[in-house]
């Protein structure tokens, strides 16, 4: 594990991480021997944690304790010119505590839509100064919640000016009033309704959460990814395109938090047809990204 720069306590903790990273190499190549996956799996950086370690360190979507209103009606509905391909990346709409990246992944390709620029927004922020909109900083949090706290702060700063520390941190009050692109208004997404999803995909990035903590999921290396998904949410993405393999396969192109080459390899998993989201947050700003800085 030194290429991913992980250190140990002592000899024993050594010992018990050397043991685990045993049984992650096991399992990936017991999987990738048997051949019935369309994707692989190999070690990484997650390879000396158990899964529930995995499942508690880097999954932090909290699903919400009272159920929403359910969406009768959204902006996309009856779109019917929906491409059959979209990748927002190639559109320039996609850059690189889950919940903040999926929250600001979604707005920054809005932004890049709306306005021409790409600028990468602070999840610093939300993570510090959205506590009382219901977020606990890396503890988890909501993308709904962090829609609303950008709202009521009337916008969120950049990144730049308010960089990502990887921990909670006290809120930079003088820095959280500065904004570079606000919005009014989010809408959420009709709950299993794999249409509405895609019509909204269609006309930017969105953000949606999966039940990511299972052991493929932790072990993801390449390819379409059509392991066991559940519904019980528990870590935040953003859906960032869709399209068909050349076998057919329908699936969706996601975008991770994790970091690194685990981020970008997440970016081409998902199989349609299996993905259930029944949570499905969008932000849907009624005016323009105001920019308030020259850049």
């Amino acid at each position: 594990m030194a290429e991913y720069g992980r250190t140990y306590q002592d000899e024993a903790e050594k010992q018990m991480r050397l043991n685990i990273f045993k049984q992650n190499l096991e399992y990936v190549e017991k999987a990738n021997k048997e051949g019935n996956r369309t994707y692989k799996l190999s070690v990484n950086k997650f390879s000396d944690l158990t899964n529930e370690e995995f499942r508690a360190l880097y999954t932090g979507y909290k699903m919400p304790s009272n159920s929403r209103p359910s969406t009768t009606s959204f902006r996309y509905e009856n779109l019917t010119d929906v491409p059959p391909t979209k990748d927002w990346r190639q559109e320039g709409a996609v850059t690189g505590c889950c919940w903040a990246f999926s929250a600001v992944g979604a707005l920054e390709g809005m932004m890049q839509i709306n306005s021409g620029k790409l600028i990468p927004l602070s999840e610093q922020q939300l993570l510090d100064c959205s506590t009382n909109y219901g977020n606990h900083g890396c503890n988890g949090g909501l993308m709904d919640n962090a829609f609303q706290y950008i709202i009521e702060n009337q916008g969120i700063n950049t990144e730049t000016d308010y960089p990502y520390q990887e921990m909670q941190g006290t809120c930079d009050a003088q820095k959280a009033a500065t904004a570079a692109v606000r919005i009014t208004k989010f809408e959420d997404l009709p709950a299993n309704d794999e249409q509405a999803l895609l019509n909204a995909v269609s006309m930017h990035p969105v953000s949606v959460c999966v039940e990511g903590g299972g052991r493929d999921f932790q072990n993801y290396r390449s390819g379409v990814f059509n392991g066991q998904c559940g519904t019980q949410c528990d870590h935040a993405v953003t859906l960032i395109g869709y399209g068909t393999s050349e076998n057919g396969m329908k699936y969706w192109l996601i975008k991770n938090s994790w970091g690194g080459d685990l981020g970008v390899r997440m970016a081409i998993s998902g199989f349609r047809e299996m993905l259930v989201f029944p949570e499905a947050s969008a932000a849907l700003p009624l005016d323009l990204p105001i920019q308030l800085h020259e850049y």
